[in-house]
């Protein structure tokens, strides 16, 4: 995807209260805006650090500036969790995940399992569903290695254990993550921040459910999912 406007850049002050961040224009001009991350954010909140913004004009918005990439060392790490999906799906019809190519019909935000959405039905006659769960990646500790999560999930384990519900229906069942930085070649699970996921990442692959790393070129321009990366962590369907 391009950045249509481009973005604007500016030096981060502070994010606090999940949503919200300060910072100071180019030209010295103070601002605050949103920021679409709930997350902790680990390692991309330093005061001082270089950021991306997009610019919304609607009237309905109160804050202008939406925060959408952090400079780390030197990268750009794309921090929107809105984005995952729309640069799943690119990759999806570029063909650019081979294990999810070839599907002729993709559906998105479908409801399964308890209550949920899958993020991604894909469909094709002769084969059986795909549904795919995307997670962002943002997280780094060790050079070139990315990591999820950066915290306690149980959302997320709650959806490894409804992924393996579809397989043993007959489905096929993928978790996807999306890596929004390009200076890592490997991808692992942080056991040691959350060791409830991991168990359950380990007992949805035993059940049959696939699991890929795909890596986005990021750049103040645009952000492109590339290509899949190599996973550190036991699963027999990971790259």
């Amino acid at each position: 995807m391009i950045f249509d406007p481009p973005l604007v850049s500016a030096t981060l002050v502070q994010r606090y209260k999940r949503f919200l961040f300060d910072a100071v224009l180019d030209d010295g001009t103070p601002i605050t805006g949103s920021c679409p991350n709930t997350g902790s954010m680990q390692g991309l909140t330093a005061p001082g650090s270089r950021i991306w913004m997009s610019l919304h004009d609607s009237p309905t918005r109160k804050y202008r500036h939406m925060l959408e990439m952090v400079d780390v060392d030197g990268t750009p790490v794309g921090i929107n969790t809105g984005l995952p999906n729309r640069l799943t799906e690119e990759a999806i019809r570029a063909e650019r995940v081979p294990p999810l190519a070839g599907y002729t019909t993709i559906r998105r935000e479908q409801r399964y399992g308890r209550n949920s959405r899958i993020d991604f039905l894909l469909a094709v006659p002769g084969r059986p569903d795909a549904y795919v769960e995307v997670k962002n990646v943002h997280f780094i500790r060790n050079a070139g290695l990315a990591e999820f999560p950066d915290t306690v999930t149980k959302r997320g384990a709650k959806h490894l254990e409804e992924l393996g519900d579809m397989v043993e229906l007959g489905h096929r069942a993928v978790m996807l993550y999306v890596i929004q930085r390009q200076d890592c070649d490997r991808f692992r699970l942080c056991s040691d921040l959350d060791p409830g996921y991991a168990a359950a990442f380990r007992r949805a692959a035993d059940r049959g459910v696939e699991a890929y790393a795909l890596r986005c070129k990021v750049t103040p321009s645009e952000i492109v999912a590339t290509h899949l990366i190599e996973m550190d962590d036991i699963c027999p369907h990971a790259v």
